[in-house]
């Protein structure tokens, strides 16, 4: 439940990239999509940032790790890491590449978030196991408030989606829908 948006809150969207839109999510992606969109616009007319990640797997210590799932990722095509065309981004939006699950491993994340006096996150985006719940970790670590936008978030496995939404966020910060966080946000600002 959303009871609150700090006033100095950035919206952080993951992932949402063509190469990982291609993969099957368990909701539809035109809908994330909208949802992302419309959070977009809200943190606009709040002039408040807008941050958006993509993921780099190639640069991925994962490549060199022994896993089970044993995924080596060499090389994508340039469109792969565009982000997609409905979350309209603006040059002065904050630009991150993460080469792991975990945006704030980037440390330029942080910085920019700090430098503009941010204390607060709003979460969306693909996947929501891997990189949704990878960064909302580590922002809890670094002493952000999180918001998880729920029917704004997706991933390849149900169970691990609800597993995550359920369980997870709400040990994280608050979890609602895009429309109460939009209500909320203008409320804060």
């Amino acid at each position: 439940m959303i009871t609150s948006i700090d006033q100095k809150t950035a919206l952080v969207l993951i992932d949402l990239q063509k190469g990982i839109l291609q993969f099957p999510v368990a909701k539809p992606v035109n809908e994330i999509l909208a949802k992302a969109a419309a959070l977009v616009s809200a943190f606009r007319r709040a002039s408040l940032p807008v941050v958006v990640v993509n993921v780099d797997p190639t640069k991925s210590l994962l490549n060199n790790l022994r896993t089970d799932a044993n995924a080596k990722f060499t090389s994508f095509p340039d469109e792969w890491f565009e982000i997609a065309p409905e979350i309209e981004t603006h040059e002065d939006d904050i630009f991150i590449t993460k080469n792991a699950w975990n945006a704030f491993t980037n440390p330029k994340l942080d910085t920019e978030l700090k430098k503009r006096g941010i204390t607060g996150i709003v979460l969306a985006g693909i996947s929501t196991s891997v990189g949704v719940e990878g960064t909302a970790r580590a922002a809890s670590e670094y002493g952000y408030n999180i918001t998880f936008a729920e029917d704004a978030i997706a991933d390849t496995n149900a169970d691990a989606h609800e597993h995550s939404i359920k369980r997870i966020f709400p040990r994280l910060g608050e979890v609602g829908d895009t429309d109460k966080i939009i209500e909320v946000l203008a409320a804060s600002v």
